[in-house]
């Protein structure tokens, strides 16, 4: 098969699924900015990987959508774990904690944010990760000078989780707060609650989540789970589980693309 990879960089998880894919027999191209036209000469491929949300790339996966070629993950749901303001209300939807959310410029909150309110964690609105995010602690953290609409959200105090899961393996590390997804951490068993909470998040994607990413923090004085970051392809990084994360997103995206074709086939 001929196979597109939409990527930011040619290394990394993106180059090991190419050399994974390479192996199998398959024709792979990675497509970054560099060399990315959204044109009809991305029709050429059977089907494409949508490694980075990069909005450029996700707008690569609508129009290969609209043209009747397949893109795992899907583009819709890698965008709204893209968006934080849809990844938040996602999370109301399928009945998942979530801290409380504000919108609204620098000058509006410091009307009508009390001290007692503090502190909070400002994020990018398009973002996953920790790029760009900081806690807030008063009002002169927030600038001023700007019209640009602010998403705040509550910090939430407690343990960190890291939760990898490729199909059903599932990977739990805590890890500092706020860091991101490279920096050391230490594998525990899964407890059961974040092991439901898992099944319930994927189930609700209908067998169109594969793999990914939560970024969970366990409220210290009730002991609630809350999703801070949902992200639909991380590195894994820190994957310390007993498969191999690369061969298996291979197996799992070329198994899925292949139940695609037969689902066209039969209707």
């Amino acid at each position: 098969m001929n196979i597109g990879i939409l990527s930011k960089r040619h290394t990394m998880l993106a180059g090991r699924l190419k050399d994974c894919l390479e192996k199998k027999g398959h024709n792979v191209s990675i497509y970054t900015l560099d060399n990315l036209i959204i044109n009809y000469t991305l029709l050429n491929n059977d089907f494409y990987i949508l490694k980075s949300k990069n909005l450029f790339f996700l707008y690569a996966g609508f129009f290969l959508e609209a043209n009747n070629i397949p893109v795992i993950p899907k583009p819709q749901i890698s965008f709204m774990q893209k968006n934080r303001i849809q990844s938040h209300f996602l999370m109301k939807r399928v009945g998942l904690l979530t801290p409380e959310i504000y919108l609204g410029t620098a000058d509006s909150f410091k009307n009508q944010l009390d001290l007692n309110d503090f502190p909070f964690i400002l994020k990018p609105i398009m973002g996953s990760g920790s790029k760009g995010v900081k806690i807030i602690r008063s009002h002169e953290d927030l600038k001023s000078n700007s019209k640009e609409i602010l998403y705040l959200e509550d910090y939430i105090n407690g343990i960190h989780y890291n939760i990898y899961f490729i199909d059903n393996e599932i990977c739990t590390l805590i890890k500092p707060p706020l860091a991101h997804e490279h920096v050391d951490m230490k594998k525990i068993e899964t407890p059961d609650d974040i092991r439901d909470l898992i099944k319930k998040w994927r189930s609700f994607f209908n067998g169109d989540l594969l793999f990914g990413h939560l970024d969970i923090v366990r409220e210290e004085s009730n002991n609630k789970l809350y999703i801070v970051d949902p992200g639909s392809f991380p590195e894994f990084t820190n994957w310390k589980c007993e498969i191999s994360p690369v061969e298996s997103i291979c197996n799992l995206i070329i198994n899925k693309f292949k139940s695609l074709q037969k689902n066209q086939i039969n209707n």
